[in-house]
């Protein structure tokens, strides 16, 4: 039943005319805690078309900022969860260079917990979104121009390979 939903869900979200929206979901879905990644459908949509780079660019940049302050409102209302991991490396590390660190909150696997993280510790709000929403635009930019100067040629080999 989950899969079938999973499925329905995802065959929703790759109507072409809710790009954007399917954008912003999945790039806020996969900002918080879940395991998914928002990069396929970014360059998806913008190979699809590419007249839409900079607002697919913006639409989940703001997708994935708002996931992460979802996280940081996580670890913000959290602490007695949180309490035995105190001592832990990253804690010190977070409170020593404060928001500055949420300019990381776009590498995998960690950054979503750092946010969560950052909220538990009570960083200053608003510089710790700034920061992080520049970190994660510009792992858009990078990752999306990364993919697209790849000839398209690769693509649909690679494509061919494995599906």
């Amino acid at each position: 039943m989950i899969a079938t939903a999973v499925d329905w869900l995802l065959g929703v979200l790759a109507l072409p005319e809710v790009g954007l929206t399917s954008v912003f979901l999945i790039s806020f879905i996969s900002a918080t805690l879940l395991p998914f990644g928002s990069e396929p459908t970014v360059f998806a949509v913008i190979s699809a078309n590419p007249s839409l780079y900079w607002k697919v660019i913006a639409v989940a940049t703001l997708g994935n900022s708002l996931g992460g302050v979802v996280d940081y409102a996580l670890g913000y209302y959290a602490k007695q969860t949180f309490a035995a991991e105190r001592s832990s490396k990253w804690f010190a590390w977070l409170q020593r260079f404060g928001a500055k660190t949420m300019l990381l909150a776009w590498l995998p696997g960690i950054g979503d917990p750092m946010c969560t993280l950052a909220g538990w510790l009570k960083l200053p709000f608003w510089p710790s979104v700034m920061y992080m929403t520049i970190g994660k635009f510009l792992r858009y930019v990078s990752l999306t121009w990364l993919l697209l100067s790849v000839p398209g040629g690769f693509w649909r080999t690679l494509g061919e390979w494995f599906f």
